[in-house]
């Protein structure tokens, strides 16, 4: 298999919105290197292809939603919370980012779409002894949330300030 037919196949294979799939897999698949697969990634993607890596692996770039971002602070102990309030409320958590004092914003992709999102993120956190990004800042962080009905983005803001870990003026 050339590595354009690659390629296509890997496109093929996340045609549908819903299918998330990581470069192991698809390394596995194609009996060739997990690099090579990322490889395969950024070529699809500087070909136009909407290709985004989450935690849970590949998937194409969900239809645009209204986005906003919102500005948290809580401990690393409240993040599951933090997560299952916002997905509870209707909204995916496309990103984590921090305003960092030395290397400016950093961003981590997150495709948080529901709670079974919310429990692989905690879980993978808790089995690599991963550091979240909002520990390099004190807590305060942002999460860029999509959302399709203003409604659903209050609910979320509702339930952030109930927590009381919404940052607002």
């Amino acid at each position: 298999m050339t590595g354009i037919q690659r390629q296509e196949a890997i496109k093929a294979a996340l045609s549908n919105p819903d299918t998330v799939i990581s470069a192991n897999k698809f390394a596995k698949q194609f009996k060739v290197s997990r690099q090579t697969i990322v490889g395969d990634i950024a070529l699809l993607r500087a070909r136009g292809e909407q290709i985004i890596a989450t935690p849970q692996g590949y998937r194409y770039q969900m239809k645009q939603q209204q986005h906003t971002i919102l500005v948290v602070q809580h401990t690393a102990a409240q993040i599951a919370d933090e997560l299952m309030a916002l997905v509870n409320a209707g909204v995916t958590v496309a990103d984590v980012q921090v305003d960092h004092p030395v290397y400016g914003l950093l961003k981590g992709e997150l495709a948080i779409q529901n709670t079974a999102d919310v429990k692989q993120f905690i879980y993978r956190l808790e089995q690599t002894d991963g550091e979240p990004l909002s520990t390099l800042t004190n807590g305060l962080h942002m999460h860029q949330i999509e959302y399709e009905d203003v409604a659903d983005l209050e609910q979320a803001k509702t339930a952030l300030r109930q927590l009381n870990i919404l940052y607002e003026n």
